[in-house]
């Protein structure tokens, strides 16, 4: 199947748009990869703005935007012409991806402002073993963490910063401090996740 390529910022009526929205359309359920690099210069840009507006991070916007995608190429078959054009098809795989990047950066803000929160606030209470040992990965953890790093993972646990609030207190750019507090939160995650591993049977 042979794709014509289309000039960007060139004016096409709308007729003969709707024709090459349906060809690239059949391409995709082909498994055309000459089509589906058509759709992803077509398209891509769109989806690419769509998730930085939506997550403010340039970083997430491109890991959504190769999950659309993919999404798309595995999903083909599910693509109905009848119920809309191939355009409003990824928009709205787009706006799926975006709700579960944002479900999934809460979730991970969330256990680690649990944790963090639990190793700074002392019970009366004598804390269960495996509790305590928690909050020792986790500080251990915190303290292998590059310094810029650990900076603004310990403003938003500890004092509850807003990121706008820790770039304004330290004068490092929003973005460079969004950059810090994803790339730490990861290392904790996996930091963690290594130390809560079962050791190998000798």
């Amino acid at each position: 199947m042979s794709i014509r390529t289309r000039p960007t910022g060139v004016l096409v009526p709308p007729v003969e748009e709707t024709r090459y929205e349906e060809e690239l359309a059949r391409g995709l359920v082909a498994a055309d990869a000459e089509a589906f690099a058509a759709i992803y210069r077509r398209w891509g840009s769109l989806v690419h703005t769509m998730a930085t507006r939506s997550l403010g991070d340039t970083h997430e916007a491109d890991d959504v935007t190769q999950q659309v995608f993919i999404g798309a190429w595995r999903g083909r078959h599910g693509f109905r012409p009848d119920r809309g054009p191939l355009g409003a098809w990824l928009v709205g795989i787009t706006r799926r991806k975006i709700v579960d990047a944002l479900a999934a950066r809460t979730r991970r803000l969330s256990v680690a402002d649990s944790a963090a929160r639990a190793a700074a606030r002392p019970g009366p209470v004598p804390a269960a073993p495996d509790d305590v040992l928690d909050r020792v990965l986790l500080v251990e953890a915190l303290s292998r963490l590059p310094y810029a790093q650990r900076e603004v993972l310990c403003m938003a646990f500890y004092e509850d910063l807003t990121q706008a609030q820790i770039a304004a207190r330290t004068g490092v750019p929003l973005g460079t401090v969004k950059s810090h507090a994803r790339r730490g939160l990861h290392r904790l995650r996996l930091a963690i996740e290594q130390d809560h591993m079962p050791a190998a049977d000798m």
